[in-house]
């Protein structure tokens, strides 16, 4: 580290022990000078070769000068595990936090980084170095204009912040690197040494992929090390997990047996710590647990995730079975890489995934510290097909990063009112301005076969965008330029989409009597609600029967409808035991559809608001809060002023002793299974409150 400043070396030394010295690819960054100079950097390196070091460093560079950082990244479980892994610097005394009014260091998702640009320009006029951890992202559909715009927004409103971006390699860099008038450091010096193989089917004399999986985890045993296998689906990593499960089980040892059987009491547990006996789903996985493989989806308990995750790194798991959102997660290497599947479901059908995602998924193979070389294994079905695949994943070039903020329309109307409602832009000229400094701006002027229609395309989207937002009352014109309206600014203060807001304002123009199951189905709608999907083809029936008791009818059964019945039966107080078993549906993600539903309400509330509308106002308080505990309203009362209560003590409570408490001791209160003297002693003071 003879290049690195010696204060910062100190924190890098006490804060990360492990590292003893730079590897290649650090000294080649270090060695650029790119501390000491004020420009901008694309640090391009291998995953898992030290680009968050790199990342702090140039933080930390700051900071010590008596400046401030960000650095973002795009998921929030990013972000936590960044919160955790920082917070031993503020033994030197920085502070690190979420966000850069109150701390040092900040660590933002790109969505609250987008938020300061637009309301917060003080805050970002203190930073000194912005970290763009995942930068290629900026290519994603759903975040990748929120990204840009927010460098756009930022370099705008302050044209000296320095911005370092971690990305790997991209294919066009030279454009990128044009656009953010930026310095590019590649290297492809890689810790650990990855091995890409495909392998097919006929090579083992079997038909099934599965088997493939099988043979690489027996091989991984051997070596005493760990297998993550890709596949498309939610059912897909069940069936996989527990076929390899099976045909492992007898070279398994006792001791590996003990551990493995102690992480599946822990999953079982998870449920039972929740109030609900284990969903199928959760006997599901402990079964495999046991055997040392697991399933890692979003339909299982958040909880349950991290015990996975958290086991696997200690080696008390053999192969996790996940679908592709896991490339972006939390860090989590293994020796092997086996994708199972290389096409998944989109909007046009089946697609081929692209080589960026293949390449993110293979780079997860080995392990710093732990292993000497990584295996990623792409599985084909025959001989032919993997001659294709090599040809086209091994060998073949990424894709160019192209900016997908035309092609998101909610991200240009958003944009739109971003720019209006923090008196960026004006009219319509200068919304043009702004976007032709985006990455997309960037690469349609620069683009031969485009840049003659570029000027007349962009002004194309934005008018036909201003039309649509004056005819929905979100923006409006005045004679100073254009303003947003109280709609508008409410949606520019959310992260919802316009789609959602515009809907929620039509069904509140319709609300005669407002019918909390309608809003439910409304609200399940909505983009911004992550839905509860079903489980399998079973019928789909129960849903339907359901939703006619309900008041509510619709043609189709689709994961909306789902979504919407359990939401329903959540807030009568059902567990997710009863949700799975009577819908068939994925019933551990309920609580936080529960929670995303309980703000969207709160939301449509503030909709109605705008509009002078406050008739429904306590009604929408009382169905928010009972979708936020998952409770009948009779409960509303105790879950708001007993802490740690929960609603099935709370409806034991009321079971055992009606609705007046005052009559009964502290003494009575601890005969409810889960009520301690702490607990007793909160109920015992809220009761006595009811007097005054």
């Amino acid at each position: 580290m003879e290049n690195v400043p010696n204060k910062i070396k100190e924190i890098i030394k006490e804060s990360y022990p492990y590292i003893k010295q730079l590897n290649p690819a650090q000294k080649a960054v270090v060695d650029s000078k790119y501390l000491e100079n004020n420009s901008n950097y694309i640090i391009a390196i291998p995953t898992a070769s030290g680009k968050t070091i790199l990342g702090v460093m140039a933080a930390l560079q700051s900071i010590l000068k008596g400046g401030k950082a960000i650095y973002t990244a795009p998921l929030i479980s990013i972000q936590n595990e960044k919160v955790t892994e920082f917070k031993s610097f503020e033994k030197h005394g920085i502070k690190i936090g979420k966000h850069p009014s109150s701390c040092d260091l900040a660590v933002m998702v790109f969505e609250s980084f987008d938020a300061l640009t637009r309301f917060s320009w003080d805050n970002l006029k203190e930073v000194d170095t912005i970290i763009i951890d995942e930068f290629h992202m900026i290519g994603d559909f759903s975040r990748g204009p929120t990204l840009e715009c927010a460098i756009t927004r930022a370099k705008i409103i302050n044209p000296s912040i320095k911005i370092i971006a971690l990305s790997a390699t991209l294919n066009n860099m030279g454009e990128i690197e044009g656009w953010l008038d930026s310095k590019v450091i590649e290297n492809d010096y890689r810790p650990v040494p990855l091995n890409k193989e495909v392998l097919n089917t006929e090579m083992f004399n079997t038909q099934n992929k599965n088997d493939v999986v099988v043979k690489i985890v027996e091989k991984s045993i051997e070596d005493n090390s760990q297998t993550l296998s890709f596949v498309s689906t939610r059912r897909f990593t069940e069936a996989l997990a527990e076929y390899v499960s099976k045909k492992i089980a007898k070279k398994l040892s006792l001791d590996e047996k003990k551990r493995f059987k102690k992480v599946a009491s822990n999953i079982l547990d998870v449920s039972k710590n929740m109030g609900s006996k284990p969903t199928s789903t959760c006997l599901r996985l402990a079964t495999c647990c046991e055997n040392g493989t697991a399933f890692h989806h979003a339909g299982i308990f958040s909880q349950q995730k991290e015990i996975i995750e958290d086991e696997f790194r200690k080696g008390n798991l053999l192969m996790i079975a996940a679908t592709p959102s896991l490339m972006y997660g939390v860090n989590l290497p293994s020796k092997d890489v086996v994708i199972r599947d290389y096409t998944r479901w989109t909007s046009q059908g089946v697609q081929p995934i692209p080589v960026f995602d293949y390449e993110q998924m293979s780079g997860r193979a080995g392990r710093p510290l732990y292993d000497d070389v990584g295996y990623s294994y792409l599985v084909a079905k025959s001989l032919d097909e993997s001659y294709k695949l090599q040809e086209k994943y091994v060998e073949g070039d990424i894709e160019n990063t192209t900016s997908k903020l035309i092609e998101n329309k909610d991200a240009i109307l958003r944009q739109i009112i971003a720019q209006i409602a923090s008196s960026l832009s004006k009219n319509s000229r200068e919304i043009q301005e702004f976007f032709n400094e985006t990455f997309y701006g960037y690469q349609i002027t620069n683009d031969e076969n485009m840049k003659e229609f570029a000027e007349e395309s962009l002004k194309y989207e934005i008018d036909n965008s201003l039309d649509f937002l004056v005819a929905n009352g979100i923006i409006q014109p005045t004679p100073n330029g254009l303003k947003v309206t109280t709609f508008g600014n409410l949606i520019a203060k959310s992260n919802y989409t316009v789609e959602t807001a515009v809907k929620l304002k039509e069904f509140g123009n319709n609300v005669e009597d407002l019918d909390f199951n309608k809003l439910i189905y409304e609200i399940s709608a909505s983009p911004d609600l992550p839905l509860i999907s079903f489980k399998g083809r079973k019928s789909k029936d129960p849903v339907r029967e359901k939703m006619s008791l309900s008041g509510l009818f619709s043609i189709n059964i689709t994961n909306q409808e789902a979504t919407a019945v359990s939401l329903i039966e959540w807030i009568d107080e059902r567990n997710e035991y009863e949700i799975e078993n009577a819908y068939h549906v994925y019933s551990a993600s309920t609580r936080r559809t529960a929670y995303e539903a309980s703000l969207l309400v709160k939301f449509f509330k503030n909709i109605l608001e705008t509009n002078r509308k406050y008739g429904y106002s306590q009604q929408l308080d009382f169905l928010s809060t009972r979708l936020y505990y998952g409770i009948k309203e009779d409960l509303i009362p105790l879950l708001l002023s007993i802490k740690y209560l929960g609603r099935k003590k709370a409806r034991a409570l009321i079971k055992a002793f009606g609705e007046d408490l005052r009559p009964f001791s502290k003494k009575d209160f601890e005969k409810i299974e889960g009520i301690g003297s702490k607990l007793s002693k909160r109920i015992k003071e809220y009761a006595e409150s009811l007097d005054n």
